[in-house]
């Protein structure tokens, strides 16, 4: 397999690396998730002609679903062969996780037998460089940090499967709550001791969170943001949830939002938490998967979105207080929501 031959390794999932912005006093973000290879990607075009900083894939990169690790690699190798793709590879610089469709199969997590062998097909396609920290740990979670007109922008990149406990099955406890008006798979973990990150993830993010910077994005590859809605996201572990929220309490990491995918919708959600400024979470899930209705979610303040689509992040530095703009852009390049705040809306 040919892979990602115009990248260099130079610029790609460092532990933590400094890079100039190319676009001035602006940091442009582009992002997605769930895009099955057997399916064109227009929507990969838009994000090439943009030329942001950077463009992460939150998972879902591919629809492997398999035990069988030849028939990852060819999904991969699809993939590889799009246009497209090789557009968006000559644009900008490409980061990514990985959800549970390429991870292993559907909703997986550490009980899946081949985390070993599809974590080195991931890595090797995505060209990851050979003295990784990724490639000598367990998981696939890293960090960089981009500089631009003076200002750091972390990108914290986790991985949300390789250490997630199994799910706990829904068996009817919401069965009279009008508000479910659906199936639902799942029901939240009651107890302490199941988790999504693992123990060393979680000592790694909090080190992490602890490097400075000015803003501060946690990429996960399923919602953070949104109320239990009997799916999958972090809602199903909430003592993981709030643990990550007192964390940014208790290192007093300034400038943090999440974004995230799975779920083939847009939308923004919020959370209020005592003690702690508003932690949104911008989902963009859609690159060629789309979705016939959107859950409840109470924290949703922007969308949903149900077409394809990309999620845009712009950060304006030349303001004395820097502006960050989220924007969802569908497949015609029409923007379908705009939210924006000041920097300083997200520092305690």
């Amino acid at each position: 397999m040919k892979l990602l031959r115009c990248i260099s390794a130079t610029f790609l999932f460092l532990f933590v690396i400094s890079l100039p912005g190319q676009n001035g006093t602006k940091t442009i973000i582009a992002f997605g998730s769930c895009a099955h290879e057997n399916e064109n990607q227009p929507i990969l075009q838009k994000v090439a002609d943009l030329k942001p900083d950077y463009f992460i894939y939150l998972g879902d990169n591919i629809y492997g679903d398999t035990y069988d690790m030849s028939l990852l690699k060819e999904k991969y190798q699809k993939l590889d062969l799009k246009p497209e793709f090789q557009a968006l590879l000559h644009s900008t610089k490409v980061l990514a996780t990985w959800d549970d469709h390429d991870f292993g199969i559907n909703d997986s997590g550490r009980h899946y037998p081949y985390i070993k062998e599809s974590k080195q097909i991931f890595l090797d396609f995505f060209n990851e460089p050979k003295d990784s920290e990724r490639r000598t740990r367990d998981g696939i979670y890293t960090s960089l940090i981009h500089e631009s007109n003076g200002r750091k922008v972390q990108i914290i990149i986790l991985d949300t499967r390789t250490f997630r406990d199994n799910l706990r099955n829904y068996r009817g406890e919401l069965h009279n709550n009008p508000k479910y008006f659906y199936p639902l798979d799942y029901y939240y973990h009651e107890n302490r001791d199941s988790t999504i990150l693992g123990n060393k993830q979680w000592l790694w993010l909090e080190k992490e969170l602890n490097v400075p910077a000015d803003v501060r994005i946690i990429c996960s590859s399923t919602q953070f943001g949104i109320e239990f809605n009997g799916y999958e996201s972090w809602a199903n572990f909430p003592h993981e949830q709030k643990k990550m929220l007192d964390l940014i309490k208790k290192t007093k990491a300034n400038g943090v939002f999440f974004i995230s995918g799975d779920v083939h919708y847009s939308e923004i959600s919020e959370i209020r938490a005592d003690s702690l400024y508003p932690i949104y979470d911008f989902t963009s899930s859609g690159i060629t998967s789309t979705w016939y209705f959107a859950t409840p979610n109470k924290n949703r303040i922007e969308g949903p979105v149900m077409d394809n689509h990309y999620g845009k992040i712009l950060i304006d530095w030349s303001l004395k207080d820097p502006e960050i703009k989220m924007e969802t852009i569908d497949v015609k390049g029409n923007q379908r929501f705009v939210f924006s705040f000041p920097l300083s809306k997200i520092k305690f």
